[in-house]
């Protein structure tokens, strides 16, 4: 892994274990909450204890991530050796070493309350402010910096398109929590970037079945302006995309994360209903089959394939939902709708 993506896994686990020397008592390991902060993993602790007596001694931190764990009978319906566990995993060893400077703590302790507190809530740690001064003198704050820093990654990016592939197909139908995440990011760490059947759009085009951050802001683009879109906001729509229970989009030839060119997404409870929203392809890319692609993609989405009845609504596009099983409907009862307040 490079040095950037180890940093980034550090960062956001949920948790890291400490090892530290225990001075010919063996190790000893603790689960601490880290945060990366000014070029070293930081936590903080009670002044007494375990870890004082590891204070100057080499230390050891690890973080583990689990991206799928994969069945043998998606390579092979008899033996089970094709059976593993794809995952992300970064060691950090350096000397632990505990923080005096008040000012340094005090930055220390604000940065694990960013990470653990993003919604902010406090007022800033800060050293000279009295209602921090006694934590901040009295807590341990201990950070370790990087002597080693190595990280692995296992997510079939050495293997032949032919071991790939029915994997990539075998988390699609599975599609369990995670697994549509974990088949984009395969497809991501791959040098041949493989492309299954079920993502193939036309003219070259790729379908993206688990979208990221960075396709927000230019899958809202694509809805922004329609007709159907009222008033609402960039950040609301990014926070719809973001809480569908299903969102696709499509690639150009070539593009990666941020270049959408199509996007449409879903509501679903699983199993008995599904309503399909914000279904738009950019203009230029139109009446070349692409739509067509997206909403199969969408409707065989594992949040949606097993659903009884699959909704929406439009008022120039019959002709196109018809082709792909659609019906116009009465409604047997009067809609109503709640608005919110504008905030």
């Amino acid at each position: 892994m490079e040095t950037a993506d180890c940093w980034a896994l550090l960062a956001r686990a949920s948790a890291v274990h400490l090892a530290i020397d225990g001075d010919g008592r063996g190790p000893t390991v603790r689960p601490v909450n880290g945060v990366v902060h000014d070029g070293a993993l930081w936590f903080h602790g009670s002044p007494r204890g375990e870890k004082i007596a590891g204070l100057g001694r080499p230390a050891l931190v690890c973080a583990h991530e689990n991206v799928a764990e994969i069945p043998s009978h998606f390579r092979d319906p008899e033996r089970a050796c094709p059976a593993t566990t794809l995952y992300e995993s970064v060691e950090l060893r350096g000397v632990l070493e505990e923080v005096t400077d008040l000012h340094a703590k005090a930055a220390g302790l604000q940065a694990l309350m960013r990470r653990f507190q993003p919604e902010g809530g406090h007022a800033p740690v800060d050293a000279d402010d009295p209602r921090y001064r006694s934590a901040v003198r009295g807590l341990l704050v201990a950070r370790v910096r990087p002597e080693s820093l190595v990280g692995k990654r296992k997510l079939m990016q050495d293997r032949p398109l032919d071991h790939v592939l029915p994997v990539l197909a075998g988390l699609w139908r599975r599609g369990r929590a995670g697994d549509l995440e974990a088949l984009e990011r395969i497809r991501a760490a791959h040098p041949a970037r493989p492309v299954p059947e079920f993502l193939r759009g036309p003219d070259g085009a790729t379908l993206c079945c688990a979208p990221g951050p960075r396709d927000a802001a230019p899958a809202v683009a694509l809805v922004r302006d329609q007709y159907w879109i009222r008033g609402s906001s960039d950040e609301t729509l990014a926070a719809a995309l973001a809480g569908s229970a299903a969102w696709v989009c499509a690639r150009p030839p070539g593009g990666g994360p941020g270049d959408v060119i199509a996007t449409a997404r879903a509501i679903s409870d699983g199993r008995r209903s599904a309503w399909i929203y914000d279904v738009a392809v950019a203009e230029g890319q139109r009446a070349r089959g692409l739509g067509t692609a997206l909403l199969r993609l969408l409707l065989d989405h594992p949040r949606l394939r097993a659903v009884e009845r699959v909704n929406l609504q439009t008022r120039d596009a019959q002709r196109f939902y018809a082709r792909m099983g659609f019906q116009v409907i009465q409604l047997q009862h009067d809609a109503m709708r709640r608005e919110a307040a504008r905030r």
